[in-house]
């Protein structure tokens, strides 16, 4: 009987875990010990001039460690997940060919499962459709379009949030022209093979009342370093509109809404914490399902038990550390 063929693909590293739960701090000390480089794996920090209420590195971090898919898209435009998939997978690629590890950080979880999975070849919008189904919202608005869809994909009406139309409709809309649930089609759809091995790391406590705490602590911050005059001054560019995925992303929505005289600075103050805390449960959600994956967060020391867990990756890739123990030349 001959051995199995070995697998010699290149490693990478995935840093997961909800808003607040402490990855980019941990990134950076890896990468400060590690041969290892920086992927953001944000929908929201991908975008110029969303720096405080994304919590983005700031520029002395990011000459410590630089972080690539930042601050690549003007908040006019969007990023669609397959785009991602190809951006980060040619940042693997160049750090991996100069004998470094991509470590991927963030917590946008269709983002980490669209690398891994691959994507489903799912239809091209149909404008037809989707003229329809915002009469449909229109008519009936955006909550009741979010139950149609859990009733008919209740997969995808857990996962997609009620206050996102673009995904309800992009879910109702391939609902519409194939007959089945896009959570189906994704489901069974061909995986694309992954070109490199992968160690899963999770940041998350498993206490909610500590996350809750943290949250709250750092939303309440980043009002006071100045995100209110942040949204203000993105406003007042003139070419932003409430619906575009920049100006939709938690924290931003809820301090725009304020700035348009919809909330009172208190309402919006608790608004904006109560969003966060509802994406970190949807991102936990999500993490629980992740597969293969070494949780940290209640351990005494997580970066030594992630330091213990890269080690034999980089024993398999030929990479030896000095005796300071520390490789962070690029």
């Amino acid at each position: 009987m001959t051995d199995p063929t070995p697998d010699t693909r290149p490693w990478a590293i995935l840093l997961m875990g909800p808003t607040a739960s402490g990855k980019t701090d941990l990134a950076i000390q890896l990468v400060e010990r590690l041969p290892c480089e920086i992927i953001s794996v944000d929908s929201a920090m991908i975008y110029r001039g969303l720096d405080i209420g994304t919590a983005k590195p700031g520029p002395e971090i990011l000459a410590r460690a630089p972080h690539r898919l930042i601050d690549i898209l003007d908040p006019t435009e969007s990023y669609s997940t397959a785009r991602f998939r190809e951006d980060a997978l040619a940042a693997m690629t160049e750090i991996s060919v100069r004998g470094r590890i991509p470590l991927l950080v963030g917590g946008t979880m269709l983002y980490f499962r669209a690398l891994q999975q691959g994507l489903a070849r799912l239809p091209s919008a149909d404008a037809e459709v989707r003229a329809t189904l915002e009469a449909d919202a229109e008519r009936l608005g955006w909550a009741a379009m979010h139950a149609r869809l859990a009733a008919l994909d209740p997969e995808a009406g857990a996962r997609i949030h009620p206050n996102d139309p673009q995904r309800i409709q992009r879910a109702l809309e391939v609902q519409a022209l194939t007959g089945r649930a896009m959570s189906a089609l994704i489901r069974d759809a061909e995986c694309e093979s992954l070109p490199f091995r992968l160690l899963k790391l999770a940041r998350a406590p498993s206490d909610r009342a500590i996350l809750h705490a943290r949250i709250e602590r750092r939303f309440r911050a980043m009002l006071e370093l100045g995100l209110v005059e942040e949204v203000s001054q993105l406003w007042a560019r003139g070419d932003l509109t409430p619906d575009l995925p920049s100006m939709r992303c938690v924290g931003y929505r809820q301090v725009l809404n304020s700035l348009l005289g919809e909330s009172t600075w208190e309402e919006m103050l608790q608004r904006g914490i109560i969003a966060t805390r509802q994406l970190a449960k949807r991102q936990m959600t999500w993490l629980r399902a992740e597969s293969d994956c070494h949780w940290l967060d209640d351990e005494p020391d997580p970066l030594g038990l992630a330091l213990a867990l890269i080690a034999p990756i980089l024993k398999d890739s030929g990479i030896r550390l000095p005796a300071d123990g520390r490789v962070n030349d690029t």
